[in-house]
Formats: C-alpha cells, sequence, structure tokens
C-alpha cells in the first residue's frame, strides 16, 4: 500500500508541511527547570523527525513561570531567555525536513499548587548550583502532601467552581486583572516562539487545562465579561488569538487544539459541561478569528479515559468526532482518533475523517512509525497497545525528577544511545529462557549488540502472561507487543525454539557466553485456606484461557487487581453471578486508575459485586465463609472459586544457569513482578551486565 493521502503535502495557513502526519503533544519531563530543552529532549524530537514525521508538537509549554506548572521540566516561553535554546531545537527539527509547533498551555486547575511562585526563585539557584534539582526532588512527596492537605496556594481557575478529579485541592477564580495578566502571558510567548523560528503555536484548549476550563460551563460560572453567555465564555480565547495575530502576523501559524466534547454522558453526566454540537459551534467561531487548523481532542480529566485510551478501546472510535468539524470549518482539522495503523491513517483521510493525522503514543513507541510505512513495512512498525504505561510512569517519575517511559520502547530520552547500541557481541552467543515480553526485549536487544540469540521456550508460541492478559475481554491488542516483537527478533536473526523446557544440559550445550532468565512468574495458591486445594477452586488463568468454562454458577474471584477484575468480566459475560472479594479497603489497589475505571465501567452493569475490607477463610461444599473488616465471619453461597490473589518470580533456574556463566542475569517477572512495561524496562536495564 502507498499511502498517497498520507505523505502528500498539505498547508495549514502559509506553512506548507511535507506529510500529513502530526506528533501531537505528550508531556514526558525531558526539560530542564528553567524551561529550556535539554539535549535529551532535542535528541528524542529530533529521532521523530528523523521517523518523517511531517508536524512535531512537543509537550507541554509553560507560559509564565509564576503560575502553576504541570511539571517542573516542562519547556517555556515565558522569558527572552528561552528564544535561543529554542532556535536551536527547530534547527535540529528543520534539519530532516520536518516543522515544528509549539502547544503553549497553562494548567489551571490541573497545576501543582507548589509551583507557584516557587519557580522565579528556584531558577537561579539551579542555574547556579546544577545539583540542586536532585535535593528538590526529594521533597517532592512532602509538598504533595502539604498541597493534600490544603497547606498551599490556591490554582487559578475561570471561577469558583468543583475540583477536577484529577488536580489542585484549592482553587479561587481568577480576577480580571489576572485574566489579563495570562492572556498577555499567552500572547508574549507566541512571539518568542516566532522569533526562536518556531512554524507555528498551538494553543491548548482541551483535557480540562485553563483555556477549555474557560470554555466548559462547567467551569466557568463567571457573570462578567469573561463568562456567562457563549460570547462571554470565549472572550478570553478570542484576545489571545487577535492579540497573537496581531503581534505575530496574520501569516504565523496557529492551531487550536480543541475539546469537541467534554464526554460527561459517557460517565453517566449528561447535561455537564457541554457537548459536540457546542464544540462545533466553537470551532466555527475559531475559523473566524483566524485560527489555521484546528487539533480535535475530546474530554478532560474528570473523563481521562475518553482523551487518553486504554487498550480496551477501538482504533478510531471517536473519528465521528472530527468528522462533525471537519463538516462545519474549511480549515484543515487534525485528529488522533486512536489511530494505530498507516492503514487506518489513510482510510480515515481518504474517507473525509480528517485532513491530518495526529498521534502522540505512535510516536512515543516506535519514532520511525512514519518512514516505516513511506518505505513499505508497515509490518515493522512496534505498535502502541494502549497499555496507559506512559502516562502512568510520567505521573509518578515528573515529581522526582525522572521522564515518563514506553512499555514497548526502552529507548525514551536516551535516543543516541538506543539507536548506536555497543557492537560487544560479535562472534559470542546468548541463550534467553523465556519468550514473553522481557524474553522478547532481551534477544532483540542482545541480537542489535551483536550477539548470536537462541530463545527457548516450554511452551508452543511467544508471550508468556501477556497470553493471558489477551484472553480478557477487549485486551486482544495487548498481544500485538507479542506479534511486533516476534517480527522484529526474527528480522535479527534470533532463533526460536519452542516446546522447549530449558535446563541445565541443554543450556550448556548451546555454549553461551551469556544467559537471560526470563522464565516469568506463577500464580499465587494460599495454602493456608482450607479449602484451597478442592475441584472447585482454580487460578484466574484457567478461566481467561479457556481451560475452565463455568456457565450460570454463583463464582467467588478472589483479588481484585486486573487480573481478577478480567476474571470476573469474562464469567460475568458468560452468564456467571460473580462476586470479588479482595482484602484491601479499594478495589485494585496497586492499579493506575485508568484501568480500574475502565474495568468497572463495564463490571457494573453486568451485576458483579465487590466486597473490599474482605477476605478468604475457608472453602466447603456449595459456600464460602469469609472475614469482614469488622473481624465476623460471614457464609456466602458459591458454587465455584478462582484465585486472583498475585503471582511470584519463578527463579528456579537462577542457581544452576549461574553454574554455566556468570554473566548470567534474570528479568522481567522472574525478577520481580509487574506490568509488560516494567518487564521490558527491567530487561533493557539488566542487559548491560552481559559482556
Amino acid at each position: 500500500m502507498s499511502y498517497e493521502m498520507l505523505f502528500s503535502p498539505i498547508k495549514i495557513g502559509k506553512l506548507e508541511i511535507k506529510n500529513r502526519i502530526v506528533m501531537n503533544a505528550a508531556e514526558f519531563s525531558l526539560g530542564q527547570i528553567n524551561g529550556c530543552p535539554t539535549e535529551r529532549l532535542m535528541d528524542y524530537y529530533e529521532e521523530r523527525a528523523k521517523g518523517e514525521v511531517g508536524l512535531i508538537i512537543p509537550g507541554i509549554c509553560r507560559v509564565n513561570d509564576t503560575g502553576a506548572a504541570s511539571t517542573f521540566t516542562q519547556l517555556s516561553m515565558s522569558s527572552d531567555r528561552h528564544i535561543e535554546p529554542m532556535r536551536e531545537m527547530a534547527k535540529r527539527i528543520h534539519r530532516h525536513g520536518a516543522k515544528l509547533c509549539i502547544q503553549l498551555h497553562h494548567p489551571g486547575r490541573q497545576g501543582y499548587a507548589s509551583s507557584i511562585n516557587s519557580l522565579p526563585m528556584i531558577i537561579p539557584l539551579v542555574d547556579r548550583f546544577p545539583k540542586l534539582p536532585g535535593l528538590l526532588f526529594k521533597t517532592t512527596p512532602v509538598l504533595l502532601g502539604l498541597e493534600q492537605k490544603k497547606v498551599c496556594f490556591s490554582l487559578q481557575a475561570p471561577s469558583d467552581c468543583e475540583l477536577s478529579a484529577h488536580g489542585a485541592t484549592r482553587i479561587h477564580a481568577m480576577t480580571v486583572k489576572e485574566i489579563h495578566k495570562l492572556r498577555d502571558d499567552f500572547i508574549n510567548a507566541a512571539v518568542r516562539c516566532k522569533k526562536a523560528d518556531v512554524d507555528a503555536v498551538e494553543l491548548h484548549s482541551t483535557h480540562g487545562y485553563i483555556l477549555h476550563q474557560f470554555l466548559s460551563p462547567n467551569t466557568n460560572k463567571r457573570t462578567d465579561e469573561y463568562g456567562g453567555s457563549f460570547e462571554n465564555r470565549l472572550r478570553f480565547i478570542s484576545e489571545i488569538i487577535r492579540g497573537i495575530k496581531e503581534k505575530c502576523g496574520e501569516d504565523y501559524t496557529l492551531i487550536f487544539r480543541l475539546t469537541a466534547d467534554e464526554m460527561y454522558d459517557r460517565i453517566g453526566k449528561p447535561g455537564k459541561g457541554y457537548n459536540l454540537e457546542e464544540g462545533v459551534k466553537i470551532a466555527k467561531e475559531l475559523e473566524k478569528l483566524g485560527v489555521d487548523a484546528i487539533d480535535v481532542s475530546s474530554a478532560c480529566y474528570d473523563t481521562y479515559n475518553y482523551w487518553l485510551e486504554p487498550t480496551s478501546f477501538e482504533p478510531g472510535w471517536r473519528a465521528y468526532l472530527a468528522k462533525a468539524v471537519k463538516e462545519a470549518v474549511s480549515i484543515p482539522v487534525i485528529a488522533a482518533n486512536f489511530i494505530r495503523s498507516p492503514e487506518q491513517a489513510e482510510k480515515q483521510l481518504e474517507e473525509g475523517y480528517q485532513d491530518m493525522v495526529g498521534s502522540a503514543r505512535n510516536f512515543i513507541c516506535d519514532p520511525h512509525w512514519a518512514l516505516k510505512a513511506k518505505e513499505g513495512h508497515p509490518e515493522d512498525i512496534r505498535r502502541c497497545i494502549g497499555c496507559l504505561h506512559c502516562i502512568e510512569s510520567f505521573i509518578s517519575n515528573a515529581g522526582v525528577g525522572k521522564p515518563g517511559e514506553c512499555a514497548l520502547n526502552p529507548g525514551i530520552g536516551m535516543e543516541k544511545a538506543y539507536f548506536n547500541p555497543p557492537q560487544i557481541g560479535k562472534g559470542k552467543k546468548a541463550v534467553v529462557i523465556g519468550a514473553g515480553p522481557a524474553g522478547l526485549t532481551s534477544a532483540i536487544e542482545l541480537a542489535r549488540r551483536g550477539f548470536s540469540v537462541t530463545v527457548l521456550e516450554k511452551g508452543e508460541k511467544a508471550g508468556g502472561q501477556v497470553i493471558t492478559a489477551a484472553a480478557g475481554h477487549l485486551k486482544n491488542k495487548l498481544y500485538w507487543c507479542i506479534e511486533d516483537m516476534m517480527t522484529q527478533a526474527e528480522k535479527l536473526g534470533v532463533e526460536f525454539r519452542f516446546n522447549t523446557e530449558a535446563n541445565k544440559d541443554n543450556v550448556a550445550a548451546l555454549k553461551p557466553d551469556g544467559i537471560v532468565i526470563a522464565t516469568g512468574s506463577k500464580p499465587v495458591i494460599p495454602r493456608s485456606i482450607k479449602g484451597i486445594d478442592r475441584d472447585n477452586v482454580c487460578a484466574a488463568p484457567d478461566i481467561l484461557l479457556g481451560k475452565v468454562k463455568l456457565e450460570n454458577k454463583k463464582v467467588a474471584v478472589i483479588g481484585s487487581g486486573l487480573t481478577g477484575l478480567e476474571t470476573a468480566e469474562n464469567l460475568a459475560l458468560d452468564g456467571n453471578d460473580v462476586t470479588i472479594i479482595e482484602a484491601a479497603p479499594s478495589v485494585a489497589p496497586k492499579a493506575w486508575f485508568q484501568h480500574i475505571d475502565d474495568s468497572l465501567s463495564r463490571l457494573n452493569p453486568l451485576g458483579v459485586k465487590i466486597l473490599t475490607s474482605t477476605s478468604l477463610d475457608s472453602i466447603s461444599d456449595g459456600e464460602i465463609t469469609v472475614k469482614t473488616e469488622s473481624g465476623n465471619n460471614e457464609t456466602l453461597p458459591c458454587d465455584y472459586v478462582v484465585l486472583a490473589v498475585g503471582v511470584r518470580p519463578d527463579k528456579s533456574l537462577l542457581d544452576e544457569m549461574q553454574n554455566i556463566t556468570v554473566n548470567t542475569v534474570i528479568v522481567g517477572d522472574a525478577n520481580h513482578g509487574g506490568s509488560i512495561g516494567k518487564a521490558n524496562q527491567d530487561a533493557y536495564r539488566e542487559l548491560g551486565r552481559i559482556r
């Protein structure tokens, strides 16, 4: 397939882009505290430019240093000191034929209160004492704890309104003076971008940030000229747009990222915020104001899963939003639409859903996504599986000064080193035991370093625990990562021996210089529970993989982690009456909130009951006994018990493999349990020990 539309040029205003491919903004905390780009950040985006992305929009860029930030290491265009560093970044993007657009941003009610007024004091200290950030980030837990206790500054919001589902604990309604100051900050930041040879700017009015907050009747309850009517809610934005056009010139390209629908109806709150009809109305007004393109998105922090989708969502599910906007305006429409393949991208362009194809996660996962499509090798693309490791790691790492991660691309923020691996394996052999994600990552990275690699896998196919995870309802896309890693490994010449259980003899016979143990983990069976060995008890994988088939039974699932939730859903879909028993006081206490929300949105309509602060005590004929939070025992009717209480690492081969070679490492779940992302990151780190 040639993807003719995808690789055809297009103009946004006067700016010509070489193709229809846009890397949308996604913050990864690769900048400096002073807001300037680091070498790592420039390497990161330059690699995507090398990968044939037409327009690159880096992560959020703050417009002032006194208001709240979303991360201490985001880009900034708040002062003239940022112009020359940004010019260097633009130069590096331009040398590969790509264009650079900076996304101007202010978080409003969704920022870090601890950053208010502190950055102007911290920045000069960090400039003078480069090691200071390490000390500052150690105080993050304390600062966040104070924010939770409301011992902090209040964040700006259009009006007194409810707090964001994921944001500040104190907010205040902006004064008109504050509004005018922030308006000028946006305009001045755009002027600096133009001076720095940045090709375009984008106003970030999505996902519940300040510009979006002014548009939404849910967060803008003002009664003056900046609130109330549709025209008044648009006033703040219209003043920014007019100011940018006046100061930068009508020909300077201005893109507007718009939440077309806040999606409150999707979480059972119809009538709250604004819907697509009003989103289209906003788009029409933006065109009249002189915006050169609209970058369509959806939702806000309160409706998180409807802009940053988990794996259960279907690619292209929200394309109708972009199409509605495109039919209403004559300027180019950019949209992400959960696009995963170049075939899908080409089809949505051909069918008129949008003019340009946007994505952040595609290019996080595979910097060369576009190049592989252009060269006719889409099968080599490393597809994003929607596992959300990127956002989860970014949120947890940002506060401690570390960048975000990708579950499938261990080279994030290390592009120079990752794409130039040390060739230390020439003439050497390596054996990898296990073909789960950690084993496949190990095999690929060792092969890239020059080793001759053999993988021994006791099962009939690759995947490890991903096979089980992908068997959950709507979770089949998880297995994409195994398919893609197998393609890459086979092209690198890795030899696979399936249905082969590793032992000291068959591994030693291969005379390896290095051994990677990636044997995964085994389900925990709590032997202390009376009746645990009964015939009506099984582990969750038996249900997910279809080894045990239950219908119209009363089933207790023990454990509400993601595996437990997925197992409960499969059982409920088969007509079973399901109760989840969870010892912790909350559902899936270690899981990322988006996965929990996603599962519960489907479990609740199925009538699945969840008992928290409740533990399994014993199993007998037709019933189980549980211990409640009060310490009392209760009996529940139950035909079958399914255990989903976690896994334990399988280290059984470690000692005998270490006797074969000292260059032996244990990785992934065999090292310590975790997600696909944690397994792959662990494997990449540990491989440095094999020489």
